[in-house]
C-alpha cells in the first residue's frame, strides 16, 4: 500500500466556509475515484503552534493508483476551483505502508 500525506497552509483571509466547502468536496472523492482505499482529511486540532492547517491522507495499492487519484478529473477540479485559491504552502510526500 502507498500512503499520499499532503499538508497545507491557507492564505491570509481564508474563511472557515471556503475551508468547509473544500474538505465537503474533497471528501466526496471517494466515491469517484477507485483507486483511493482509505481517504481522510481535517483540519488542524491547535494543540500546537506552527502546525500546518490541513492534512489529506490517502491510501491506495500503488503507484499506479496515486496517480490515478491524481489526475482523475473530480480531483482536478478541487484543487483548480478550492484549494489553489486557498494555498500559501504545500507539503507532500508518498511511502510504503
Amino acid at each position: 500500500m502507498l500512503r499520499h500525506v499532503a499538508m497545507f497552509r491557507w492564505v491570509g483571509g481564508t474563511t472557515e466556509d471556503q475551508v468547509a466547502e473544500l474538505q465537503r468536496s474533497l471528501d466526496e472523492l471517494p466515491a469517484l475515484i477507485p483507486a483511493l482505499r482509505d481517504y481522510r482529511t481535517g483540519g488542524d486540532a491547535g494543540l500546537a503552534p506552527g502546525n500546518w492547517d490541513f492534512v489529506v491522507v490517502a491510501d491506495v495499492d500503488d503507484a499506479e493508483g496515486w496517480r490515478a487519484y491524481v489526475d482523475h478529473p473530480a480531483h482536478q477540479r478541487v484543487l483548480a476551483e478550492l484549494l489553489r485559491p486557498l494555498l500559501g504552502e504545500r507539503a507532500a510526500l508518498q511511502f510504503e505502508c
